[in-house]
């Protein structure tokens, strides 16, 4: 029964991948903008590379010293801008990486967020995943090292985490380039709306601090309309954070 599912797999990926047309750093026209995000040490920098065919990627991001590296590939006739996030534990931006990943995941408004983290360390990766999904609405779980994972005898219930995180979850061993087609086209899927993600969210919130969130809330929406996840920002400014606030005032995230 295995082999029968593995080879219709393959098969699968060798069909998706033909749709593939890695474009390197030609990013012009796009059409769909996607950001790379995860732990440092998941493979990230390897499924930037296997999507857009890129070896090395230098620059900054604009007033950082964070190494900002972009992409793009092709995939059914429409382009996708990859934009690699800096490695990260969290997004609560104690450091220059965390404040440029939250930032760009949140006000960057990317089409698709793709979190990559380590199949064989998973539970310390779910920290940085829980984080991303309070922020956004269009993410995929990229299952990076399933060799690691397997070689080390774990085994991973890839529907059943789907089902608990609420979007895509898809096995990658990106240096052997197994199971990029599949992750390919299921950003394509979740970018064009044909995969409705239902993210996880803390719903346990006591009903002081919830109160005082949609209060918050309805301020932040209605003084910067075009501002995304009001609910996200008014927990930040009620937790004190200083990054949140000074940006807010000086218009920086508008």
């Amino acid at each position: 029964m295995e082999s029968k599912t593995s080879s219709a797999c393959n098969t699968c990926s060798q069909y998706n991948a033909k749709g593939l047309k890695k474009l390197g750093l030609n990013t012009e026209n796009i059409d769909f903008v996607v950001a790379l995000a995860g732990n440092p040490n998941t493979g990230k920098s390897t499924v930037f590379n296997a999507l857009t065919g890129l070896r090395q990627h230098t620059g900054n991001w604009p007033g950082k010293t964070v190494v900002r590296a972009e992409g793009a590939f092709e995939y059914n006739n429409q382009k996708f801008k990859l934009v690699d996030l800096p490695g990260t534990y969290s997004l609560l931006s104690t450091s220059q990486d965390e404040e440029v990943a939250r930032n760009f995941i949140l006000f960057g408004k990317p089409d698709v967020t793709v979190i990559v983290v380590d199949a064989s360390r998973l539970e310390r990766n779910l920290n940085l995943v829980l984080q991303i999904l309070e922020i956004t609405n269009k993410a995929v779980l990229c299952l990076n090292l399933m060799d690691e994972a397997k070689r080390n005898h774990i085994k991973i219930d890839e529907r059943t985490l789907a089902r608990d995180l609420g979007i895509p979850v898809v096995p990658t061993s990106a240096r052997f380039n197994e199971g990029i087609p599949d992750l390919i086209q299921t950003i394509n899927e979740v970018a064009t709306g044909k995969i409705i993600c239902k993210p996880h969210r803390i719903k346990n919130v006591p009903k002081n601090i919830e109160d005082a969130v949609k209060i918050l809330s309805t301020k932040i929406k209605k003084q910067f309309p075009s501002i995304p996840n009001s609910r996200w920002i008014a927990f930040r400014l009620l937790e004190g954070d200083t990054h949140i606030i000074d940006a807010l005032k000086t218009g920086e995230l508008v």
